[in-house]
């Protein structure tokens, strides 16, 4: 393969979003490999890209493993040799919905979310970032929420002001946090890291009731992945639009 095809590694990336990026990432001429806690998910997931000519591969990559990580790095290094980019799509929504819940939320609850939401990405932008570090110029975006915004949240007049469900959106502000601080680690690498809010999206977690199709969704996050080397960095972006913190 040649090295100047970018590789991008989606994370959980057989369904929704995350099949959306891979698929929209591929048909701009990028290497994919798709991420999913089966690896038999991700196997079929990339076939479907495969079929329409896409450059796409599958990989077991259960983000709170620490083997399945180990194993998916050593996969793309020998494979690949480097990555250029890493979105860190997997995550997981609040049980039972959006319905608010905030000092009654049980202990099980937010340890579960955070451990994907927040720990796992920590813990996968660790392991791939040698190499990231091998690419002329990684990207590194951060799947996050417009719920994660304490600014929105704290407005009274914001629209989601009333959107309270404790667990899933502080886990969100500490991934933002998480993007201002890599971000800021990495300033004198060709590297940028942002975090995307992908919008209400029509996906197993969003429901019907979102007003944006998928295809949509993912436009966040390619953008993202696709920035030039004047593009914003330590950010949270929207369609183009910088979200407040």
């Amino acid at each position: 393969m040649s090295q100047d095809k970018k590789v991008a590694l989606i994370t959980g990336a057989n369904r929704g979003i995350g099949f959306e990026t891979a698929k929209q990432l591929g048909e701009k001429g990028v290497t994919v490999i798709l991420g999913s806690r089966k690896l038999s998910d991700a196997e079929a997931a990339a076939a479907k890209l495969k079929a329409a000519g896409i450059d796409a591969h599958g990989v077991k990559l259960d983000v709170t493993s620490a083997a399945d990580i180990a194993s998916a790095a050593g996969y793309i290094d020998k494979t690949f040799g480097k990555l250029d980019i890493l979105i860190n799509n997997a995550g997981v929504g609040p049980s039972g919905g959006f319905a608010p819940k905030n000092i009654e939320t049980p202990d099980a609850e937010l340890q579960s979310i955070f451990q994907t939401n927040l720990f796992a990405v920590l813990s996968t932008t660790r392991a791939f970032l040698p190499l990231l570090k091998k690419s002329p110029a990684g990207r590194i975006v951060n799947l996050s929420s417009i719920l994660g915004s304490l600014t929105l949240q704290a407005d009274p007049n914001s629209p989601i002001y009333n959107f309270k469900s404790f667990a899933y959106d502080a886990s969100k502000s500490a991934l933002n946090a998480f993007t201002v601080h890599l971000a800021w680690e990495l300033k004198d690498t060709p590297i940028k890291v942002n975090s995307a809010h992908p919008g209400w999206v029509k996906t197993e977690m969003g429901t019907d009731a979102a007003p944006m199709e998928i295809p949509d969704g993912a436009k966040t996050s390619v953008e993202l992945a696709l920035l030039g080397p004047d593009g914003p960095n330590g950010r949270f972006i929207h369609m183009g639009q910088e979200l407040p913190w």
